[in-house]
């Protein structure tokens, strides 16, 4: 293991913030891991970069999980689990499965990051969410370097949460996950409009023809981030009760929606901030993306506190304007 001060993590978050670790080292195995975490009392944990937000130097050892490897457990004629380590690529994942035939992530195809850090946020898009495949996952716990193993139940997810980012952050580094998918009879679910119609119709898509159309979509809405900085969907999507559903759509009759309960009511963050007017606006060397109101944009030189303002300064707007509180999804740093 090579140990580098005053290291950029510039190329280490999908934001491009240029800011120094105190300390940097990337680890390969888990017994590297542990070695580390013997002689480090603080460290940073680092995965993909890609759903959080840098506003200054990390003042830490920071530990970049590159733990590799993909392992087929055990198959039946109908399931099959296989495990994923850490720092292997969540859409390279989702595409290595596809190829085996195996289905329950296809619709998450494209989304940014590593397997380790996909069931802290229970990533999700177009019907789906992780947990719907996760069996369990193995997390070092810092303190005591020892493995634990965490089901489905435990991991408690939620609404793009989960205890890691509760009452477990800061506790645990995620080393692999395990997923339960699909061999034969897939249940797919093609039911967003924007999904049928990439389709062009098709009935029986196969789970290649439905991650090549997520793929298209997301790619039509979102910018890489190898282009142009990013971390996706910068906002949760506001749930909020049914009466002050009511409300807002007597002044905004037109404004979307997704039943969540009988009680409560999704409302897309994207809608909000477009309908203020925040879409593909510019704020010096950052902005909003001029095809998704959710994602945050660095235009190549901004910092993080830049696009934090942003953030607030469109939170602050909603919230006048729609009586509507916005809650952040990336992580900030």
């Amino acid at each position: 293991m090579q140990y580098y001060t005053q290291f950029s993590l510039k190329e280490y978050n999908t934001f491009g913030i240029d800011v120094n670790a105190k300390k940097f080292v990337s680890v390969q195995s888990l017994s590297e891991l542990k070695e580390v975490l013997a002689h480090q009392k603080e460290v940073f944990l680092l995965g993909g970069g890609s759903n959080m937000l840098l506003t200054k130097d990390v003042d830490k050892t920071v530990v970049h999980l590159n733990l590799k490897g993909i392992t087929v457990n055990h198959q039946t004629e109908k399931f099959v689990e296989v495990t994923a380590m850490a720092g292997e690529n969540w859409h390279e994942f989702v595409l290595w499965c596809i190829n085996q035939n195996y289905g329950g992530l296809e619709n998450l195809s494209l989304i940014p990051g590593n397997v380790g850090t996909c069931p802290i946020q229970n990533i999700g898009a177009y019907g789906f969410e992780v947990k719907d495949t996760i069996v369990c996952l193995e997390a070092l716990n810092l303190e005591t370097l020892e493995l634990e193993r965490f089901s489905n139940t435990e991991c408690e997810f939620g609404y793009r949460n989960s205890i890691f980012k509760t009452w477990a952050k800061n506790k645990y580094a995620i080393v692999s996950v395990t997923f339960r998918l699909t061999t034969k009879n897939h249940q797919t679910n093609i039911s967003y409009g924007a999904i049928q119609t990439q389709l062009e119709g098709k009935l029986n898509p196969t789970l290649k023809e439905i991650s090549n159309a997520v793929i298209a979509i997301r790619n039509s809405k979102l910018p890489n981030p190898k282009e142009i900085g990013n971390s996706g969907s910068f906002f949760k999507n506001p749930v909020i009760s049914v009466e002050k559903f009511q409300q807002l759509q007597q002044k905004y009759p037109d404004v979307p929606s997704y039943t969540v309960s009988e009680k409560l009511v999704k409302v897309p963050a994207g809608w909000l901030i477009e309908t203020a007017g925040f879409k593909g606006k510019s704020f010096g060397k950052a902005g909003v993306h001029n095809k998704q109101a959710l994602v945050l944009v660095n235009y190549g030189t901004a910092n993080g506190m830049e696009i934090l303002n942003i953030a607030t300064t469109i939170q602050k707007k909603i919230k006048e304007l729609f009586g509507v509180e916005l809650e952040i999804e990336v992580n900030i740093f």
